[in-house]
């Protein structure tokens, strides 16, 4: 009996497995946290080539290049800032098939009061965007075997993840929540690889919310476990899971602030600025500057990093001499920063 060949296929499949093994092992023996994704210098124009709703309140949008050069190569679990017709700047997974560079697709949920994605929602073929990128803080990485859980709008980086590695051939299974099967975009039509490795749970199927027991059900030891969704659904499956095993996370909001001490952020040529313990620098900053520009507001895009002229700080991915307004906080009392280079 002949066997079909895999949908999506991913010429680098092989490499990707090669590389990214080497770099757990390496990661493993320094015992390092993975640190955010750098920022890429490389604009890239595209126009909107279709738009349509999966779901009620889900938008997808198809983004082909402007000219004749293909889309920049990208992994799994890649995200590209999408420069909106205001000039705001936010930040979107690629959702799509990693293989194809003839189109880059996105899709957002619309969030109350969210400006970002009342201009996504909005937007018409034709329409010509910006892009930066892609860059990748939530990369894909070898293993015997993959459990990936979405939570809602979370399918988006996990998608092209289950792609992948249904091309290499490798173990997986998909589970995919939300509060309905209407509000849960992506996961029928990853469905079509192989149906028995997908399990769509909504909460509305007289059960409630599911348990970290059976979001993990059937995961061995050697199973990687990567998660996006709501902090809650992250937060369960990171306590329920032994020490030691592979987790990976993205979430779509700002991680909550644990342990947060108040502090001062002294503007150079600019006043001081009191951050409380429950807010962030950002937040803050925005009080008395509301032109500071932020998209992911989680430290990766470096957005709002800017340049620390004093003082030292904790949770910050920016680097040397620059911190994320975002997520960093002050070490001792206060730090000094610029904003305006």
């Amino acid at each position: 009996m002949s066997v079909a060949p895999p949908p999506y296929p991913n010429r680098g499949a092989t490499t990707l497995s090669a590389v990214t093994a080497l770099a757990q092992r390496l990661s493993a023996r320094s015992g390092r946290r993975r640190r955010p994704a750098r920022a890429v210098d490389r604009t890239v124009t595209v126009e909107v080539r279709t738009v349509r709703h999966p779901c009620d309140d889900v938008v997808a949008v198809e983004l082909v290049p402007a000219g004749p050069a293909p889309l920049p190569a990208w992994r799994a679990g890649a995200q590209v800032d999408v420069e909106l017709p205001s000039g705001l700047l936010r930040q979107y997974s690629l959702c799509g098939d990693p293989a194809d560079r003839t189109v880059y697709r996105i899709a957002v949920r619309a969030v109350p009061g969210g400006e970002g994605s009342a201009q996504m929602h909005r937007l018409t073929p034709g329409t010509r965007l910006r892009l930066r990128g892609p860059r990748n803080a939530f990369p894909l990485a070898a293993a015997p075997d993959h459990l990936f859980l979405a939570g809602g709008i979370g399918i988006t980086p996990i998608a092209p993840m289950v792609r992948t590695v249904h091309a290499a051939g490798l173990p997986w299974r998909l589970v995919h929540t939300g509060r309905d099967l209407a509000s849960m975009p992506l996961s029928a039509e990853l469905a079509t690889l192989a149906p028995d490795r997908v399990l769509r749970r909504p909460d509305d199927d007289g059960r409630g919310l599911p348990t970290a027991a059976e979001l993990l059900a059937g995961a061995g030891a050697g199973t990687a476990v990567y998660c996006c969704g709501p902090p809650p659904m992250i937060e369960t499956v990171r306590r329920a899971l032994p020490a030691g095993r592979r987790f990976h996370s993205e979430r779509f909001s700002p991680p909550p602030i644990r342990d947060g001490r108040p502090f001062t952020v002294r503007i150079a040529g600019g006043p001081d600025v009191a951050v409380p313990a429950d807010r962030t620098a950002l937040d803050a900053v925005r009080a008395v500057r509301p032109d500071m520009p932020y998209s992911c507001r989680q430290g990766f895009c470096g957005t709002c990093h800017v340049p620390l002229l004093a003082g030292t700080t904790r949770d910050d991915p920016a680097g040397p001499g620059r911190t994320a307004l975002c997520v960093a906080r002050a070490d001792g009392d206060g730090v000094v920063v610029d904003l305006d280079r």
